[in-house]
């Protein structure tokens, strides 16, 4: 609960930061990435919410029928895996889709090179979809 505790606020001077920077330079991708942060900002305060209001009386029950512990919070950073590695993706292919297509409207034939970079942008996704899979198993 202290790691909620202290990243909240970090969150918080995050998405202040954003609505700055989109206050001076309005950009449509700007503007998403604002959206998620604040999604992401609710999200963290929910999870504040439950992990404050959460008796500790379901752990020692839990503990003492041999149950793991840790199932919920295994959930939890599987979640955080996949939407950080997936919003992580789209960003880098929005950049290397655009630099792409640029370059293949002057040279055609770098259509396979563009491919292989935007494959590459598109594998963080999978990354994530890897620890999610492993920390499910651990649930």
């Amino acid at each position: 609960m202290l790691t909620w505790l202290i990243g909240l606020p970090i969150l918080v001077v995050v998405a202040a930061g954003i609505g700055v920077q989109l206050h001076r330079r309005p950009r449509s991708t700007l503007l998403m990435v604002k959206v998620v942060n604040l999604l992401l900002l609710v999200g963290a305060g929910v999870l504040v919410v439950l992990s404050i209001s959460a008796s500790p009386g379901g752990a020692a029950t839990a503990a003492a029928t041999g149950a793991s512990t840790y199932g919920g919070q295994a959930l939890i950073g599987a979640a955080v895996a996949v939407a950080g590695a997936s919003i992580g993706a789209g960003i880098a292919v929005a950049y290397t889709g655009s630099a792409a297509l640029a370059a293949m409207s002057e040279r055609p034939e770098m259509f396979g090179r563009a491919i292989v970079i935007v494959g590459l942008a598109e594998g963080i996704a999978i990354y994530g979809l890897v620890i999610a899979i492993m920390l499910i198993g651990k649930a």
